[in-house]
């Protein structure tokens, strides 16, 4: 049998320590997703960039991101915490310290792409520490209080990290700012317990392949209708390689695989899969928030990026209240509730800001709807991951992380193409009616905001899944799901 892992009992944990490393991982991780945004234009004069060579500067990061979550997360079971830490921050920060002193467009797709393999390590590990460190109740509350906050946070700060740095120093700090903090993390990392199981379980390699190739044609299919309508080639191409890999990886799961990266029978619980499905909406929501707000200041407000940033300081407030607020209060009541808030709330915000003019100011239409979406947002993350974590056991605590992940990013990833295509469609039919171009570019993003809160509203239906009041249990709590643990036969 396994010995007790110190986690488990919270023996000898620095629980300050244990949290300052997620916080500091998760809000890097999240940053690095918008941080390059407004720094792309400085990115292509600087290194020749092609318009569309550019756009890998992004993709190449939530590429491998996302189709490496679930990967991740499983070899945080396999391997430890505190070890595949190490690796995700060394894969981290290295792709950082290459992409700022990148001198070809190559050299810094390369880099995103391997700061993206980074990521795809360091986010489930993030929320694997939290859900196997702290104890449940008000303590592990406030840690993913925290964890979500960060995250949000993380996204929204992106901009304003990234406005603030291209434009009084140099683009290549938006990627450097990352070294100095893997090494403060990598040094703290020292304080989470190792976690590695005394037998490991062989890792599931076609499992694996499937997995990542399958959930990587998805994000780039999904990712590429805004330049490929969705009846071309090449999108239906990408997403008729994702279904059938896919669609291997769950037969492959179910029926062949020895030690399976993902357990089939998780989805069979209604709490799991209704929390991992609302998570895939509220992203869906949020990402188009961040995008097209982006873009209406930048573009039609003709906001500089410092700016933008600046702009973006309510979004980081709003997320970061509504998480800690909501962290101390949601052990009491459930997860239901302060989901189901938080998705209405979110919907209201975006539905707010689809009314935005050619002619708005900050104060009229931006900071308003900012706080209500953040708020409303903000407020399920805790919630949403609490209700997909709870009740799994410790050996599989990473599979369940990788997965919660996976549904943050597809999601993401699928709101942008929904939203982008709507914006697009629209922008076109008001261009083609004689809209001025500046009316028509509002006129998209507008539409596209509706969208946004169209997804949100379809999430708080969903949110019914979750469990009410919080019932209390001896080991795993009765809210979640409750699963066979991972096979312990020696590699």
């Amino acid at each position: 049998m396994r010995e007790k892992d110190p986690a488990e009992a919270g023996e000898g944990i620095h629980y300050g320590w244990v949290l300052a490393v997620v916080v500091a991982v998760q809000f890097m991780v999240t940053l690095d997703a918008s941080v390059v945004n407004v720094a792309l234009a400085a990115m292509r004069e600087d290194l020749g960039f092609t318009e569309s060579g550019l756009l890998w500067v992004v993709n190449a990061y939530t590429l491998v991101f996302g189709g490496c979550l679930l990967l991740g997360g499983r070899i945080a079971d396999l391997y430890g915490r505190r070890l595949v830490l190490w690796w995700g921050l060394g894969l981290f920060g290295l792709a950082s310290l290459a992409g700022g002193l990148a001198q070809t467009p190559g050299q810094l797709v390369g880099a995103r792409a391997v700061q993206g393999l980074g990521a795809a390590v360091l986010a489930p590990a993030a929320l694997t520490i939290v859900t196997t460190c702290f104890p449940e109740g008000p303590a592990r509350g406030k840690a993913l209080a925290w964890w979500s906050a960060a995250g949000s946070a993380g996204g929204a700060a992106g901009v304003l990290i990234g406005g603030v740095l291209t434009e009084y120093l140099d683009w290549r700090w938006v990627l450097l700012i990352n070294v100095p903090v893997v090494i403060l993390a990598a040094v703290a990392g020292r304080m989470v317990p190792d976690g590695r199981p005394e037998r490991r379980s062989r890792l599931d390699v076609g499992g694996a392949l499937l997995a990542t190739t399958g959930l990587a044609a998805l994000v780039y299919g999904v990712g590429r209708t805004g330049e490929h309508p969705l009846s071309s080639p090449l999108t239906l191409g990408m997403l008729g390689a994702a279904v059938v890999l896919l669609a291997a990886f769950v037969w492959y799961e179910s029926r062949a695989a020895r030690n399976p990266l993902v357990r089939p029978g998780l989805f069979r619980h209604r709490v799991f899969s209704g929390a991992n499905l609302t998570m895939l909406l509220l992203a869906a929501g949020q990402f188009a928030s961040f995008y097209f707000v982006s873009l209406y200041l930048q573009r039609v407000l003709d906001y500089s990026p410092a700016v933008t940033g600046l702009a973006f300081i309510p979004f980081c407030v709003g997320f970061v209240t509504s998480a800690m607020l909501v962290g101390r209060v949601y052990p009491k009541t459930g997860p239901r509730v302060p989901a189901a808030v938080g998705a209405v709330v979110g919907a209201l915000g975006l539905l707010w800001f689809s009314r935005i003019g050619a002619d708005g100011t900050f104060l009229g239409t931006v900071l308003g709807p900012s706080l209500v979406t953040s708020l409303g947002i903000g407020a399920c993350v805790v919630p949403l991951a609490s209700a997909a974590t709870t009740g799994i056991p410790p050996a599989d605590a990473g599979m369940a992380s990788g997965i919660l992940n996976s549904a943050q990013q597809v999601g993401g990833s699928l709101g942008l193409a929904i939203t982008v295509s709507v914006a697009t469609g629209r922008t076109t039919t008001l261009t083609d009616r004689g809209d001025a171009p500046l009316e028509a570019l509002n006129g998209g993003y507008g539409l596209a905001l509706l969208a946004g809160a169209g997804l949100l509203a379809v999430a708080a239906l969903l949110t019914a899944v979750l469990p009410g009041r919080t019932r209390p249990s001896s080991g795993a709590a009765a809210a979640g799901p409750e699963v066979e643990s991972a096979p312990t036969s020696v590699s």
